[in-house]
């Protein structure tokens, strides 16, 4: 009998990865990942918190006190009024507008420019504004060169969707030889300008590994992959 895979999956020194159960948008499904960091003072960082199940929770205080939860964008919002009250104690983080869509969520900051006090010493992080759909927070774990994107790269697996949707999805992008900002998404920057600064800092971190809530770990040649990804907005 095959063991069980770990609900944690390490990606790298103080870096787990987990997947949470597929998630429908407009008859799309979508899977879900989310990341847990430790930083340096030992207590846990949780990126795009996924669905949250008993077995999960345990392995998760397993690693440590949880302390910051994270929503990169105002899309992913789904778990985190469960994640609050399984610890209470943590801060609860937003992107903007965020606070505003969910009043029912006690959220303690808004991201902004700059990281956090709380993760400045282990995380680097941009906010990419100007786009209609969200903003998104995009995060770099500089002790493994992850750069951690939510929803502004994505790469389905080709037959992830079936039928007309797997047409769509391919229009719009989704669905590639290598992960790409979705064509919604790239009609959705209003402002290029704003947006090309902060992507042109994101292209200056020295990324080892990619991490994307909706699409494949990617470990080769990362900055160039990303020079591609937004080569189109001029960045």
């Amino acid at each position: 009998m095959t063991a069980a895979a770990p609900l944690l999956q390490p990606l790298g020194r103080d870096l787990w990865l987990a997947a949470g159960p597929e998630v429908t948008v407009l008859g799309f499904r979508y899977p879900t990942r989310m990341a847990v960091i430790r930083l340096s003072g030992g207590g846990l960082l949780i990126w795009s918190p996924v669905a949250l199940s008993d077995p999960l929770c345990r392995a998760i205080r397993d690693l440590g006190p949880v302390q910051e939860i994270v929503a990169p964008n105002r899309l992913h919002h789904l778990s985190l009024l469960s994640w609050h009250q399984a610890f209470p104690g943590a801060r609860l983080h937003a992107a903007p507008g965020l606070p505003e869509k969910r009043r029912d969520i006690p959220f303690d900051r808004s991201l902004g420019e700059a990281p956090d006090p709380a993760w400045a010493a282990d995380l680097d992080q941009v906010l990419v504004r100007g786009n209609l759909i969200t903003p998104e927070a995009v995060f770099f774990h500089r002790a493994t060169g992850t750069v951690l994107f939510t929803d502004l790269l994505q790469g389905f697996a080709p037959g992830w969707f079936s039928g007309w949707r797997q047409a769509v999805a391919r229009l719009d992008g989704m669905v590639g030889p290598e992960p790409a900002v979705p064509r919604k998404f790239r009609l959705a920057f209003q402002d290029r300008k704003i947006a090309r600064a902060g992507v042109a800092r994101i292209l200056d971190w020295r990324a080892r590994q990619l991490v994307m809530a909706h699409g494949p770990v990617v470990t080769q040649e990362v900055p160039a992959l990303l020079s591609r990804a937004f080569r189109w907005l001029g960045a």
